[in-house]
């Protein structure tokens, strides 16, 4: 039969058959009983699940970083796939066609690959076709510097894995590809002039450097004219500002002055006005004022006492006071 457990009202625990027989509870368990407790369960742990456990945590690290390291080997093959895409799709200039054009020219006018000059002289065949293969030669000096300086570190890129394989493979077509067009012109050059091959391509890279030195001395000097002619319309712009201003500042002046005379001639009016005959005619206007008041008044006096009064004051007698005398 199944004890009955109780849980006392202090937390204790008790079952039934021990309830009845009246024994005693245990004690509460505190921290230190805890923690032996803990240790007692520890203890009885197996140590393979412990074992199981760091296997568990260990797969799933290595897992993890072996799906981000290809993760990243996939991201570092498309950067690198798409990196200078266009790097090494080289071709080969159109001065290797125009050589084979000359040399079939040549050759259908009678001259035979390594035919020697006549008397150590070069005919025009050979001067043709020497110029032919100089011009080829000058032409592929870029393909081949690029290729000579790509070269070392495609190779480490490839040794430690950080190039793609579609750019390894691009990168070994056009070195194959630029590595024949080096031994067909020499090839060419000893069918010319025995012996040429071996100073052609030093010879090409000498011309093209003096081509080049041209370019650059004939770039520098349009750059010196384009500047000088920059310096020049700036200087002129300046030189037109300070003439406007120039022109801006005598116009001023000039009106200033005339300004100036104006109220000059203006003060010479005034002061003849206030001195010259234009105060003495309005005087004369006051007085022709005051006469005609005069003769109003003496108008008004005749006609009360009977008789006009001239000028100097003498009474005329009228026509009705005669009458009356």
């Amino acid at each position: 039969m199944a004890e009955e457990a109780t849980v006392n009202p202090d937390g204790s625990t008790t079952f039934g058959s021990e309830g009845a027989a009246g024994e005693d509870v245990p004690p509460n368990m505190g921290g230190e009983d805890f923690e032996e407790a803990a240790e007692e369960i520890a203890k009885g742990i197996d140590p393979a699940f412990y074992l199981i456990f760091a296997v568990i945590i260990v797969g799933g690290l290595f897992l993890y970083n072996l799906l981000k390291k290809r993760k990243d080997n996939a991201n570092m093959d498309d950067f690198f796939s798409n990196l200078d895409g266009d790097k090494f799709n080289i071709k080969l200039p159109s001065a290797v066609d125009e050589y084979y054009e000359v040399k079939a020219k040549c050759e259908s006018d009678g001259w035979e690959p390594g035919q020697p000059m006549a008397n150590g002289q070069p005919t025009n065949h050979h001067r043709l076709l020497a110029q032919a293969l100089m011009k080829r030669c000058i032409a592929d000096i870029p393909i081949v510097t690029h290729i000579q300086k790509e070269s070392q570190g495609m190779n480490k890129l490839y040794s430690q894995s950080m190039c793609s394989v579609k750019q390894w493979k691009s990168y070994q077509a056009a070195e194959a590809m630029v590595s024949a067009e080096v031994e067909e012109v020499r090839a060419e050059a000893d069918e010319i002039e025995p012996g040429w091959s071996q100073a052609v391509w030093r010879q090409a890279m000498q011309y093209h450097n003096m081509i080049k030195q041209k370019e650059e001395q004939a770039k520098s000097q349009a750059a010196a004219q384009a500047k000088a002619k920059e310096e020049k319309s700036k200087e002129q712009a300046r030189y037109e500002a300070v003439k406007k201003a120039v022109e801006e500042e005598k116009a001023r002046r000039a009106a200033t002055a005339a300004e100036l005379v104006k109220a000059e001639e203006r003060e010479k009016d005034s002061k003849k006005s206030f001195k010259g005959g234009s105060i003495k005619k309005g005087f004369l206007d006051n007085q022709k004022g005051k006469l005609t008041s005069s003769l109003f008044f003496s108008t008004m006096i005749d006609a009360i006492m009977g008789g006009p009064i001239d000028e100097n004051g003498v009474e005329h007698e009228t026509e009705s006071r005669r009458a009356q005398n």
